[in-house]
């Protein structure tokens, strides 16, 4: 009989994204030029939460003024989504989900540091998918991806920059992310191993 287990609860989870949110600032050295763009379905909210907390330790990291006025706000991140329906390299083999729109920041992503954000990373071809949809959209200073659950089995050379948790799976299992915003409730868990 086929089995489920968590593996992620909304603490880890938050946990996850509050690490990578310092991460990102680390690495890109502050949130300036960000743009944070989610793969939809549960990669958009994913990224709205990561720019909420990107704004919250930016907030935190940035010293006091010297002149006694009160302290500078964070930066905002921009955050939007990007459909990768028609992108997909298995569009004539499967079904596939309806068109969903998408919705660049107003200052767009020309010269920006965009970062994908996806809820699993698997094979590897949603990512391919989003950087082809990216290209027709702009010229990004660069790109970086956020998963929030890889689980390895990569089928193109696709890494990514900031991950909430690696998850040993084999290919006959399935990982299911549910967030609040979309499931009413925030947990990762496996499913299809034998009892």
């Amino acid at each position: 009989m086929p089995t489920t287990r968590v593996v992620l609860e909304t603490d880890e989870i938050s946990r996850a994204l509050t690490r990578i949110a310092h991460e990102i600032l680390e690495r890109n050295r502050g949130p300036e030029d960000l743009v944070l763009l989610g793969i939809p379905r549960r990669g958009v909210p994913l990224a709205r939460r990561l720019a909420a907390r990107i704004a919250q330790a930016d907030a935190r990291t940035s010293p006091p003024p010297v002149d006694g006025t009160s302290a500078t706000p964070a930066t905002p991140v921009p955050v939007g989504e990007i459909d990768i329906t028609l992108y997909r390299d298995d569009i004539r083999r499967k079904p596939t989900r309806g068109l969903t729109p998408t919705r660049l920041p107003e200052g767009g992503i020309d010269e920006k540091t965009v970062i994908l954000v996806d809820d699993v990373l698997f094979s590897g071809r949603s990512v391919r998918a989003a950087l082809d949809a990216l290209a027709d959209l702009g010229r990004p200073r660069s790109v970086q991806l956020v998963a929030l659950v890889d689980r390895g089995h990569r089928q193109l050379p696709i890494r990514a920059d900031y991950v909430g948790k690696n998850l040993p799976t084999a290919t006959s299992e399935r990982v299911q992310v549910e967030l609040v915003e979309t499931d009413g409730h925030d947990a990762v868990s496996i499913s299809g191993g034998e009892a």
